[in-house]
């Protein structure tokens, strides 16, 4: 016999007794604990951005607007990894309580006292996003039932503008001042009371944002401004930033409300550093800053919330409702503010 194939024999049967001696020893094979370690760390940056309000890029912004499905998420991967990986489980629990503790006050209406300042009138906005096409009769119907002293619509184009004035909008808020486009451009403001269009109050990027002053009865006024940057998609996500640091911030000289599809949520930076100027968020201010507003209408329900009406924090919210409009793919947002008085 060859000496190669004969040390081949030896080697075959060095090796198989091994593998038997192993199989008897009943040593389990290692586990591969990789996976738990990368899902527990992605998670784990998440929750870090997150609370730093670092994100970066049109991905990473488009991530945040998910964050209240990420404390679900991390609390289920959490009870799986207590049986597999417990030190993954201790992360994920981490960034679960670290984005708990970011999303859950939006659902719960805060226990602070009406501001002294807030005695004044009450105004009453609407916003919708009515993507160009929705069903005029049923925003105006939306009108009568709600009443709102002034309408905020977004991606108002010609024939919107059109369909709704022959819905009898008109009668109903007599009052516009709008930007109405051919295409998802177009923005108005419709008011039950007069208004007054203001230019030069800020630089708008993106979509077209009336901007204007209503008198309500008694003579106090407030500034609304139809708001509605282009979504953070591709290279506008730097526009989008942009676009929402412009806007002006509240003045202690007058009650200024913004209304509109700001395309962001309390998950971003950028909305957040807005609010901070000194507005909230009307329907966070009543424990509904988790109601969806996007996409409405279609096979997938609604599952972020990108529409918002913020108020200067001296007013006072009493109200919000979420509205579902038929023909657009957004939610309506009303809020019922009470103003401070007239100075």
């Amino acid at each position: 016999m060859s000496p190669w194939v004969k040390a081949g024999i030896e080697v075959s049967s060095t090796s198989g007794r091994r593998q038997e001696a192993g199989d008897r020893s009943g040593a389990a094979p290692r586990r591969r604990r990789w996976p738990s370690w990368t899902v527990a760390g992605c998670f784990a940056v998440w929750a870090l951005e997150r609370l730093a309000g670092a994100e970066q890029g049109s991905f990473d912004i488009q991530l945040m607007t998910l964050t209240p499905y990420a404390v679900v998420v991390t609390a289920l991967l959490t009870v799986l990894f207590l049986f597999r990986n417990r030190r993954a489980a201790l992360v994920t629990a981490v960034s679960c309580a670290t984005l708990a503790a970011t999303v859950v006050p939006r659902a719960v209406p805060p226990t602070a006292p009406v501001p002294v300042a807030a005695s004044g009138p009450v105004l009453r906005v609407l916003t919708i996003n009515l993507f160009g096409r929705a069903d005029a009769g049923a925003v105006v119907r939306l009108v009568r039932a709600y009443d709102p002293d002034v309408f905020s619509a977004l991606e108002l184009t010609y024939r919107e503008a059109a369909a709704l004035d022959a819905a009898g909008l008109g009668a109903l808020l007599p009052y516009q001042v709008l930007q109405a486009d051919l295409g998802s451009t177009g923005s108005g403001l419709y008011g039950k009371h007069p208004l007054t269009e203001l230019t030069g109050l800020f630089t708008a990027i993106g979509h077209h944002m009336p901007a204007a002053t209503i008198t309500l009865p008694g003579g106090t006024t407030a500034q609304v401004v139809a708001v509605h940057p282009n979504p953070p998609l591709g290279r506008r996500a730097e526009e989008w930033d942009a676009s929402l640091d412009a806007l002006p911030p509240p003045s202690p000289r007058v009650t200024r409300v913004l209304a509109g599809d700001f395309n962001a949520s309390l998950d971003h930076r950028a909305f957040r550093d807005l609010l901070a100027r000194g507005y909230v968020d009307a329907a966070e201010e009543t424990g509904k800053g988790l109601v969806p507003t996007w996409p409405n209408g279609r096979a997938v329900p609604p599952f972020i919330t990108i529409d918002h009406v913020l108020v200067d924090r001296r007013a006072a919210v009493a109200r919000t409702e979420i509205v579902d409009v038929p023909g657009t793919d957004h939610r309506g947002v009303f809020a019922e503010l009470r103003l401070p008085p007239a100075a």
